[in-house]
């Protein structure tokens, strides 16, 4: 009996594992938006779409709590879906030499945007108003998909004016 239980609880497990993948799906085809790296461009796109804002994924290939956030959170259809219905998604190396145009309409590099934002550690995840005002930074990875679904909802609904994001998390908790 002791051998069959052991027998069913891996398959179980096996298939549990099985039916998760084959719902995850690649962050950069699914998440991120495809961009030229224009952001004075994409404000002016998130405007017209009418999204509450743009999410900057600042990430390093090294970084292992950005790998977490692929892996875990950001593969997740759900969360794909409500983030890309609400923002314009985009990610930067913070080591990129690849040149770009910031919200003000100025010529960088990834890796100068990186800078001006202050990035020091991955991932940062960066929200910015329709102005291309910083509104909400998150450093490291989120503890999982609800904390990040949280953060999505804390900036979507203007709650950033009025509490900060470690109170919004209690209350969402209890």
């Amino acid at each position: 009996m002791k051998r069959f239980l052991t027998t069913a609880v891996l398959a179980l497990s096996f298939i549990t594992s099985a039916v998760a993948a084959t719902t995850a799906r690649d962050p950069y085809a699914h998440f991120f938006n495809d961009t030229f790296g224009d952001f004075a461009e994409e404000l002016q796109n998130a405007k017209e779409q009418g999204k509450k804002g743009i999410m900057v994924f600042f990430e390093m290939d090294e970084c292992p709590f950005c790998h977490y956030m692929k892996k875990n959170v950001l593969n997740q259809p759900q969360v794909q879906e409500w983030y890309r219905d609400n923002f314009l998604l985009f990610v930067v190396d913070i080591e990129g030499d690849v040149e770009m145009t910031d919200f003000a309409g100025k010529t960088t590099t990834q890796k100068a945007f990186a800078e001006v934002n202050r990035v020091r550690a991955t991932p940062v995840i960066a929200f910015f108003d329709l102005e291309g005002k910083p509104i909400h930074r998150h450093t490291g990875r989120t503890a999982g998909v609800d904390e990040f679904m949280w953060m999505g909802e804390y900036v979507a609904e203007g709650v950033h004016q009025n509490m900060p994001f470690s109170r919004y998390k209690r209350e969402k908790k209890k």
